[in-house]
């Protein structure tokens, strides 16, 4: 039961973010090769461009951070583990927590920017968007990242009795 949930949610979770890399980036593509094609072939060029594309860095760096999670290609040094591989259990668990710890950095302290935008009412410049949409992404993305790494230390701890039982024979 509780298996299926989790899998459920994490198609869910899986497609909101593929979608939402693969429409804000399509938008920036065709942005900046407009911009481009204006520039140089009738020197016009449109200033609301390039906001659009730090709004989608923006973006695509805390969805992508989440997506990075799951498929467990998250920056980590791993010399340690290379040294004693006894220790990679405890290193992983312990990477997996200081993940939990930022994401929940990212909520509370992303909520209070948030917070702040939508009282300040303030707007970009060019494009006149709410910061409160930019600044939402923080908290949205650490509730993310906090699922995606219970998922990852479901799955460890899932797999590793079959590695000790596996190593045992």
């Amino acid at each position: 039961m509780l298996g299926t949930i989790l899998k459920k949610l994490d198609k869910l979770i899986s497609r909101i973010e593929e979608w939402t890399l693969f429409t804000i980036v399509t938008a920036a593509l065709i942005s900046l090769f407009a911009n481009v094609v204006l520039r140089y072939g009738f020197n016009y060029t449109l200033a609301w461009s390039e906001e659009l594309v730090r709004i989608v860095i923006i973006y695509s760096t805390f969805v992508g951070a989440s997506v990075a999670i799951k498929k467990g290609s998250m920056i980590r040094i791993d010399a340690v583990v290379q040294i004693f591989p006894r220790l990679e259990k405890g290193l992983t668990f312990y990477s997996h927590i200081l993940m939990l710890v930022f994401s929940g950095i990212m909520i509370f302290y992303g909520y209070k920017m948030t917070h702040l935008q939508m009282l300040t009412h303030q707007k970009t410049i060019i494009m006149q968007i709410p910061l409160v949409i930019v600044y939402a992404i923080m908290p949205l993305t650490g509730g993310l990242m906090c699922i995606r790494t219970l998922q990852a230390m479901i799955l460890d701890m899932k797999q590793q009795p079959k590695q000790t039982a596996d190593s045992s024979e």
